[in-house]
């Protein structure tokens, strides 16, 4: 596979990355990652300003976004991905320096590397079964909305979810449940959208920011309040939002049923919209 690194497009295979990169010895750098179906981007505009907005929130100067789209566009293309579904993946450091806390010297280039991967969508079951879930302790720091290549709690938690034989680890901070390893969660109550407040605790979900829209769209409530851990009783279904995880359906939750333990009717009309905005033509069950 082509890969695109500092300016230069390389065989995967040849692409190298110097052992004093600020991202291999600090994980001093910001990441993002972009769906496309059958080869067009989705909601490229609004990653792009995230990862623009995280790169400026650690310092790292957000012009080096400039261009990156047209490069994930040639490396669908080169790649013959144009009529597959894939993501693209940008990752970018504050480069190359002598390893010190502080940062390096003014002028040292950030190093910026994107590459392009077949990604099939989510497995049929999990749409029309649901999936099952866990819940951990949340340990990661206190600036969640900065998608930081620094993923180790991430990590850990999904592991543990992988153990025990679920999808997803839910992350509890304060007896609420925050969102997922990787996912933004979203519950049902009285017939309302529930979802933790954007703040510096959770990632600005692209997926999420769209769902909460088309929920708008269909004349449902939403309202950005914590899902208490104590309060699970009162929610009529849960599901997660991501690039990669569409709308997806939490139907057990630590062995126990969500709701009536099957997908609830928001979570199948919303993930519908969600693949109508996408343009895809595909199942949802």
């Amino acid at each position: 596979m082509l890969v695109h690194l500092n300016g230069e497009y390389l065989d995967h295979a040849e692409a190298r990355v110097p052992v004093d990169d600020r991202g291999f010895l600090f994980a001093d750098g910001i990441y993002e990652v972009i769906r496309f179906y059958g080869g067009k981007l989705f909601l490229a505009d609004q990653h792009m300003r995230r990862m623009a907005s995280g790169l400026m929130a650690i310092q790292i100067d957000s012009d080096v976004t400039d261009g990156l789209l047209d490069v994930a566009r040639r490396l669908i293309a080169d790649n013959d991905l144009v009529e597959v579904d894939g993501i693209i993946y940008f990752q970018v450091t504050r480069g190359v320096a002598p390893r010190r806390h502080a940062f390096p010297e003014p002028g040292t280039p950030p190093t910026v590397y994107i590459a392009a991967k077949p990604y099939p969508r989510p497995p049929a079951e999990h749409f029309s079964n649901g999936v099952s879930a866990i819940s951990v302790p949340d340990t990661r720091w206190g600036r969640c909305d900065i998608k930081s290549i620094a993923l180790l709690p991430n990590v850990l938690a999904n592991q543990r979810a992988k153990a025990a034989g679920a999808f997803e680890a839910l992350l509890v901070r304060d007896g609420v449940l925050i969102e997922g390893s990787h996912s933004n969660l979203i519950g049902v109550a009285g017939g309302a959208v529930v979802t933790y407040p954007e703040c510096n605790y959770i990632l600005g979900g692209i997926t999420r920011n769209l769902v909460l829209d088309l929920a708008r769209g269909m004349g449902l409530a939403v309202n950005e309040t914590p899902i208490r851990e104590d309060r699970l009783d009162s929610i009529d279904e849960l599901f997660l939002s991501g690039t990669t995880t569409e709308v997806m359906p939490v139907t057990r939750l630590d062995g126990r049923p969500v709701g009536t333990g099957r997908p609830g009717p928001v979570a199948k009309a919303i993930q519908l919209a969600y693949l109508e905005t996408a343009g895809v033509t595909g199942r949802t069950d």
